[in-house]
């Protein structure tokens, strides 16, 4: 499906040049040219800088793994993911890789969660009896993975907070996303997980199953209920406290542990962070690749085009097209986390960090994962 998506957009794109160079754009093909080699450079230097992100996550996950942590982690999930993951095996290393990614997700750090995502695929192509096919767990994982549970999109407040002060909204609310977002990442995590469970054939009418969703369900309700009550500001502050300061204290856990148990926690920071490094390497192809596509597909007009026809059809059935403008976001949301980030300070930008559109475009890239 990707290469026949890879193929549209350069094929698309062409005949898209040749249109406007018929009706006299002469310089549309110098511009597609600049932008395939801008984008190479620009795939490039996006894996550069996730090097220091992969290798610091990869880092810190192995002194998890050394100091038990990542294991113990595995162990309290076990009864969900016996059910939701029926061909892992018992107390291997993906369920501990898994559960951190989840957790990285939930709170919405971005690029934190990639490297943590990778490593759990890795882990389970050891396990796959078939290597140049998917096996069930990664369909699973990577569904679940792209649907998200994000109980704080850390990163998209802060974008939004900044956006905001360059706008000069005093007094601006950049978590007022916060609930709308919550439920719609909670509704694309269980649309996602009984659709593949359905095809898997995979029972979810079970106590941990149903235990994880009540628990979940309760959480969100606790969460909303604390922070409703506070000062827009107050707020702000306290899921920024609240986001930063678990994952520091799991850091600090994680060196602490391994620190009591005598291991070399310097030497398993560094082991990791050679992972991070390795596994970045492996990205660069696969990125430059997408990116180029995107780009001839760009900048020749296709995403206009392909914008401009949705909302002529919207308008036709006589709906509000207001949402258009955050569409793109959703598209290449799909394709890639960081395109979809960058669309969306464009939305927010042209329309307004407070319009519809640019609140939509937030609570998108908030409640999904690539």
């Amino acid at each position: 499906m990707l290469n026949l998506i890879w193929v549209a957009f350069i094929l698309v794109g062409f005949v898209a040049a040749l249109v406007q160079t018929l009706q006299g754009d002469l310089d549309i093909f110098s511009r597609v040219l600049t932008g395939l080699f801008d984008t190479a450079k620009t795939g490039f230097d996006i894996s550069l800088g996730l090097v220091g992100v992969m290798s610091l996550w990869l880092g810190i996950m192995k002194i998890g793994e050394r100091g038990g942590l990542i294991q113990l982690f595995g162990r309290l999930v076990t009864p969900f993911f016996r059910r939701v993951f029926p061909d892992i095996p018992p107390g291997h290393p993906a369920s501990g890789s898994i559960v951190m990614n989840f957790s990285a997700n939930m709170l919405g750090l971005d690029n934190a969660a990639t490297p943590l995502g990778l490593k759990a695929m890795r882990e389970l192509q050891e396990i796959n009896p078939k290597p140049d096919t998917a096996s069930n767990p990664m369909i699973m994982f990577l569904v679940l993975n792209t649907a998200g549970i994000t109980l704080i999109p850390t990163s998209v407040i802060a974008i939004r907070q900044a956006i905001a002060l360059k706008q000069g909204l005093v007094g601006f609310n950049a978590a007022d996303i916060f609930l709308p977002t919550l439920l719609g990442t909670f509704v694309s995590f269980c649309a996602g997980l009984v659709a593949v469970a359905v095809w898997q054939r995979i029972n979810l009418l079970s106590r941990p199953v149903l235990t994880f969703f009540a628990g979940f369900a309760a959480l969100m309700g606790g969460l909303y209920a604390w922070l409703a009550g506070l000062p827009p500001e107050r707020m702000a502050q306290m899921i920024g406290l609240l986001g930063s300061g678990l994952i520091v204290s799991l850091i600090t856990l994680f060196v602490a542990v391994a620190a009591w148990r005598r291991i070399d926690v310097y030497e398993a920071f560094v082991e990791g962070a050679k992972e991070g490094f390795g596994v970045a390497v492996q990205i660069i192809p696969y990125l430059i690749a997408m990116l180029a596509a995107i780009s001839v597909f760009r900048t020749t007009g296709g995403m206009d085009y392909l914008i401009g026809g949705i909302r002529t059809a919207v308008l036709a059935l006589g709906l509000n097209a207001d949402f258009v403008p955050a569409l793109p976001v959703g598209l290449m949301k799909t394709l890639s986390g960081s395109g979809a980030r960058g669309l969306m300070v464009d939305v927010m930008t042209t329309h307004g960090v407070d319009s519809f559109p640019g609140k939509l475009a937030a609570i998108i890239q908030g409640s999904t994962e690539t």
